[in-house]
Parts: C-alpha cells; sequence; structure tokens
C-alpha cells in the first residue's frame, strides 16, 4: 500500500496501487472485524467498492478462492463465517425505500458482520459505530484507488505499516 496518511479526527487516507492491494486491505479488515460491525462501502460506479468486499468475504471465511457476485440484484449475499457468525453483504443501489431493509435481514445481520455498498441508502438505520470507507479511482492511474477509512479508532493501528 501507498501510504498517504492522514490520521487526523480517526480518519486514514490511503493509496492502493491496483486491486492486489485492495485485497491486502480487505484481509487487514476482516482480521479486525467482529460481530455487530458494520463496513459501509462509498463511492461511485467502479470505485472497487464489490472488489473490497470480495476480498473481506474471502480473507473473512479462510477462502480464497470463495465466489462472491455483486449483489446488485438479490440486494443481500450471506457467507457463514468460522466460529458461526454471518457476513452479510449488500449492495442497496436498487433499495427503494428504507423500510425495505426489514424485508432483507437487516436486523437480523446486524448480529453478524455487515458490509453495505451504498450506505447512504440506510437513511436513518445508519450505524454510528461502523467504518466508513469511500473509495475514488485516482485519475491518470486506472487501478489505483484512494480509499479513506473513518471509524473503529486502534482497530486500524497497523494498518499503514
Amino acid at each position: 500500500m501507498t501510504t498517504s496518511l492522514m490520521a487526523k479526527h480517526g480518519t486514514v487516507t490511503l493509496t492502493l496501487a491496483d486491486e492486489r492491494e485492495t485485497e491486502r486491505l480487505g484481509a487487514f479488515l476482516a482480521a479486525r472485524a467482529r460481530p455487530g460491525d458494520a463496513i459501509l462501502l462509498a463511492g461511485p460506479y467502479g470505485a472497487g467498492k464489490t472488489a473490497l468486499a470480495r476480498a473481506f468475504l474471502r480473507a473473512a471465511t479462510g477462502d480464497p478462492s470463495l465466489v462472491v457476485p455483486s449483489p446488485s440484484f438479490t440486494l443481500v449475499q450471506t457467507y457463514p463465517l468460522p466460529g458461526g457468525a454471518t457476513a452479510w453483504h449488500y449492495d442497496l443501489w436498487r433499495l427503494g425505500a428504507e423500510a425495505e431493509l426489514a424485508e432483507l435481514g437487516w436486523d437480523e445481520a446486524r448480529g453478524g458482520i455487515v458490509l453495505v455498498e451504498w450506505p447512504e441508502r440506510l437513511g436513518t438505520r445508519t450505524p454510528e459505530d461502523a467504518l466508513a470507507i469511500r473509495l475514488s479511482p485516482v485519475r491518470g492511474a486506472p487501478r489505483a484507488r484512494e480509499v479513506t477509512l473513518s471509524g473503529w479508532g486502534d482497530r486500524l493501528l497497523g494498518l499503514c505499516e
């Protein structure tokens, strides 16, 4: 990871050169996640939200070949984790209303680990203690991404080492 570190107000910004570094970030986060956590993945189309979720889920399940499709059409996919917890991967782009979250198992999901693409659609159900991640393409470097992480406090220590 190329580090453009800004650790002010609990925010870390870094630059990932390619998808391999995205996989490293996903593994780092998976090693620190625990049931009850929410990871909110924001950014424009093509910014790498699903790639980061895929890397996280592969690391969290211990299965590097795990098939992790984008839940764009199903809205949610679940993955059993070692130890009995479940990871819930949401893509809320097509969510019609916040009330539909109940139909998608949101309350049950909060007992596991949730990864949410398009978190702005959560509305009032946005967890206050979530790890918020914003991904942005880097101009002039098509494979690179700028990533800003906010939340989780000390759990992000060692990220840039």
